[in-house]
Parts: C-alpha cells; structure tokens; sequence
C-alpha cells in the first residue's frame, strides 16, 4: 500500500465510540474508567511538562503558553482540565458526534478548546506543530500504529513532548483489562478492546525513535479497589504510560 493510501483510521473503531458520544461526560456511564483514570493521568502530564518546561505545578496555570494537541479527544474529557491549565488547546478526534459532544460541553462549561473533526494525517499534512501532543488511549484503536505514532511525531516541535498512554498486549491485560474490566467489573461495554490490538511498548518505542524522539519516561498504571482510584506503578504489564521528548 503506498502512503498516499495508508491511514490510521479504523471506521470500525470510530464508529463504536461514535455511538457512545452522548455518554462522554457521564461520571457513571460508558466512559466511567477514564473519569476514574483522570486524575492521575491529569497529574502525570502536569507534572512532567511543569519539569521539561520549567514550570511550577502548583501554579494556577502551569501549561501557560503552551500548545497543546489533544489527538483522539473523544468527548474532551483531558482537553478542558489542560485548557483550563492554561494551554491553548487542540483537540482532534475522526468523529463528528464526539467533537458535537465536546463542543457543547464546552461551551457549557467556558472553557475554550479549539476542537477539530479531522484525522492525525489531516492536521500533519496541514503543517499544525505543538509544543505538547496527547496521545491518550487511542493507538489501541487506530489502524496502523506505526503511520500514527510517526504522524504525531512528526508535529512536535523541538524540545516538545509526546505523552502515550495504552495497555499492554499481555496475557494479565487479556485476564484484567479485557476479560475483568468487560465481563466481571462491567467497567466497558464488551468489545471495547481487542487483544489483538493491545500495543507493547517496544511497538510504540520503535516508531518514536526512528521519528527523533527519545523516552525519557515511563511508568505503568494500576487500580487499587481499596482507595478506589488509579496510582503510578512500576508495573506496566497491563495500563502504562510512556513519555518521549524530541531533542
């Protein structure tokens, strides 16, 4: 297939969470494990731009100046709380529900995020840099993970970031955040994941490297039923998080 023809969009995939567009902003809906998820993705990238940047987390506005893309926004779950800490925001998701979604909620809420129905391709080939992409939750729905990581990679600017968060292709991701998170916790609706399309990180890692980005972090993620919230972990068999900086 030549590039020309190439693309990164699984219509299968967008038209699954085009049809749960109306449930993003629920706290108790479909999307209830990203609300829980937040928090503690909402921090990590806070405090590991405030480090790269030279900024104070606990500012009011730590992302100040900053321009930030959102790619995959969904329904702008992430793309309001970074606006809200000061980045000028894109945020791009293929679907027409979901930026419907997004932008009503936002006007709702005064918050504003320059949200886009257009593709990772669409906004590369039109020349968009940011200092900051947010690639969070979507590669395990894309069609070719190699053209999306090296298409945004390709709009980071020097000494920009890429922040990726997925699961791992593991036999505990299959038991825990298929099987478990689907079937036994009914967190997602069955068929939200698919073995198959779960990414290790050497398969992210690869496609960064050879776009001139370097990992400079990584870290794996985990439920505690306990505290009821998500936390850091080393483990990163099953939720992880990769950072990666251009040079």
């Amino acid at each position: 297939m030549t590039d020309a023809a190439r693309t990164t969009i699984d219509q299968t995939e967008v038209d699954r969470f085009s049809a749960m567009a109306a449930e993003w902003w629920s706290p108790t809906g479909k999307f209830r494990p990203l609300h829980k998820f937040n928090p503690v993705r909402l921090a990590y990238i806070r405090d590991r731009v405030a480090e790269n940047f030279g900024r104070n987390p606990r500012s009011a506005r730590p992302l100040e100046g900053l321009r930030v893309l959102d790619i995959g926004c969904g329904g702008g779950l992430l793309s309001e709380p970074v606006a809200r800490m000061g980045a000028s925001v894109v945020g791009a998701d293929p679907s027409e529900k979901n930026i419907g979604i997004a932008s009503a909620h936002a006007a709702q809420t005064g918050v504003t995020v320059d949200y886009r129905a257009v593709t990772a391709e669409d906004l590369a080939n039109a020349g968009e840099t940011f200092d900051i992409v947010l690639n969070m939750e979507v590669v395990e729905h894309v069609a070719d993970v190699d053209l999306f990581m090296s298409t945004c990679a390709q709009m980071v600017r020097p000494g920009g970031l890429m922040f990726v968060a997925t699961i791992n292709r593991t036999m505990k991701a299959a038991a825990l955040a298929i099987f478990a998170a689907e079937n036994i916790l009914r967190w997602l609706p069955r068929g939200t994941h698919q073995y198959e399309k779960l990414v290790r990180p050497e398969e992210l890692e690869k496609p960064l490297a050879a776009s001139g980005m370097e990992i400079i972090h990584r870290t794996g993620v985990f439920f505690n039923p306990l505290q009821n919230q998500w936390n850091l972990s080393p483990d990163m068999d099953v939720n992880y998080m990769l950072l990666a900086k251009r040079g």
